[in-house]
């Protein structure tokens, strides 16, 4: 194997992790056009998140002394993004209002309807000309937990990030098919020939 093999296989010089946008966005009524700003300027402050995981449960079941895998339910792991904080905190207040409309700190009463505070979110891979190659979007998203910002008298050049971690009931990607379809070719050899499914 030569090094030009290499280079070949490495398709458009490998994918960058320094390349990407984190699309958020939030309810209507948080914050009205200042939640609107906030998601959009979220695009440019979000300076570190992930590509979700792919987690498929297994069912142990015993045969003759042997455990065999049956593949089980799917789980989805929190989704987490790390934001700069600028000096009119839009951003961070946004989140903060979101969570206190799910539940009021003093009263704890808030919106009892899902629809009302999930959202959709998404992250892309972007390639080196600012193009999406991959995509994520996470379906019925909220934000469970807002994490602190940590002030120092040390901390004379570094600007303010903090991270929000957010729950979502699944993810769908640009090579999924949401919905019933399978989205794969499979077929089965029986011993009376091979069906396809």
């Amino acid at each position: 194997m030569q090094i030009n093999d290499f280079k070949s296989t490495l398709k458009g010089g490998g994918a960058r992790a320094n390349h990407f946008r984190a699309m958020l966005s939030m309810p209507s009524w948080v914050g009205g056009g200042s939640g609107l700003l906030a998601a959009q300027e979220s695009q440019f402050l979000c300076h570190a998140t992930q590509l979700p995981a792919s987690n498929l449960g297994t069912i142990p079941v015993q045969y003759r002394g042997r455990e065999v895998h049956i593949a089980g339910e799917r789980t989805y792991e929190p989704w987490t993004v790390s934001i700069y904080n600028d000096t009119n905190f839009n951003i961070r207040n946004r989140f903060e209002e979101w969570i206190e409309g799910i539940q009021n700190a003093a009263s704890t009463t808030g919106i009892v309807n899902p629809l009302a505070y999930q959202v959709q979110m998404r992250v892309e891979q972007l390639d080196r000309n600012g193009d999406t190659m991959k995509q994520y979007t996470f379906i019925n998203a909220f934000p469970q937990m807002i994490g602190s910002i940590e002030l120092s008298y040390e901390a004379g050049t570094a600007i303010e990030s903090f991270d929000v971690t957010f729950l979502y009931d699944y993810w769908t990607s640009n090579t999924t098919k949401p919905g019933n379809g399978f989205g794969v070719n499979v077929s089965i050899d029986t011993p009376f020939g091979t069906v396809s499914l």
